[in-house]
């Protein structure tokens, strides 16, 4: 079986053109029979795609050769089948829906933390808050030891989240932590306009944590978008799955519980039941 390359990566920048650069990429893509999506907006490119390597290095050329986007970098990590089924090129008012204006990550972002300092901070013992702005399907399958889930369904509620924050909250150091970092990207400047005096963001997200550290001060495994669904500290599937129900995921251990049904439910669909009958 042929390697599979996943290629993952962002850039906040000025792009124009951008009916042209889809059809460009798009005939580009499919040529090399390469996966995935590419996100195109005036702020920017994101983009998740899988191919075979060579093809999928090409298409970081390429994409390099952008006006904005020479010195592009992305994660790799390699796959044992094919994570999308489709290739996509799509034109977006945002490459991260967020919703908010005044927000500019091309013009500026909160300070990045590395991957290593962040250990060494929590290897201290440091007083900081984590702070995960993932949604909370994201957080079930992992999330760093002791962190503070921002309780949002959509990134475009993280806004209101934010609010409801205590007060105290704007003097003291937080971290906040996305899947691969883009999240944060607009995260930050946000909470600093809201007041918040002291804020780092994660530099690469979870994924670069786990390329540099490992899982050390993590527990779990970490929510991706695609058919891998988790990834360990190796990067690799974990085998977790999607409940065909609920839309929750279904670590391996869950799937060996009572109330997992393959292919029908889950445990994550029986708690809700038992839930809404106590409520009912």
């Amino acid at each position: 079986m042929d390697t599979i390359l996943h290629l993952a990566g962002y850039r906040f920048t000025r792009l124009t053109g951008l009916q042209e650069l889809k059809s460009d990429l798009l005939g580009f893509c499919r040529e090399r029979e390469l996966c995935g999506t590419i996100l195109l907006s005036e702020e920017g490119v994101n983009f998740y795609v899988a191919g075979k390597p060579t093809a999928g290095e090409a298409l970081l050329g390429k994409l390099r050769s952008i006006p904005g986007l020479d010195g592009l970098t992305a994660r790799r990590s390699l796959c044992a089948n094919r994570p999308y089924e489709h290739m996509r090129v799509k034109i977006k008012r945002e490459i991260i829906a967020f919703g908010i204006d005044g927000v500019d990550p091309a013009m500026r972002t909160s300070p990045k933390l590395s991957p290593r300092e962040l250990k060494e901070w929590l290897d201290e013992g440091r007083d900081v808050t984590l702070l995960d702005t993932r949604n909370n399907y994201e957080i079930h399958s992992g999330t760093f030891k002791g962190a503070v889930p921002a309780d949002i369904d959509h990134f475009r509620e993280f806004p209101e989240a934010v609010r409801k924050l205590p007060g105290d909250w704007k003097a003291r150091p937080i971290v906040m932590f996305c899947t691969g970092g883009i999240r944060c990207e607009k995260a930050g400047p946000f909470m600093e306009q809201e007041g918040f005096q002291n804020v780092f963001q994660l530099d690469g997200g979870i994924l670069g944590y786990f390329a540099e550290c490992g899982t050390a001060h993590y527990q779990g495994e970490c929510f991706v978008f695609d058919q891998r669904i988790g990834l360990n500290a190796a990067l690799a599937g974990t085998g977790s799955i999607l409940c065909p129900r609920c839309q929750m995921p279904v670590t391996v251990a869950e799937q060996s519980r009572t109330g997992y049904t393959p292919g029908a439910s889950c445990p994550h669909c029986r708690s809700n039941a038992n839930a809404e009958q106590r409520s009912g």
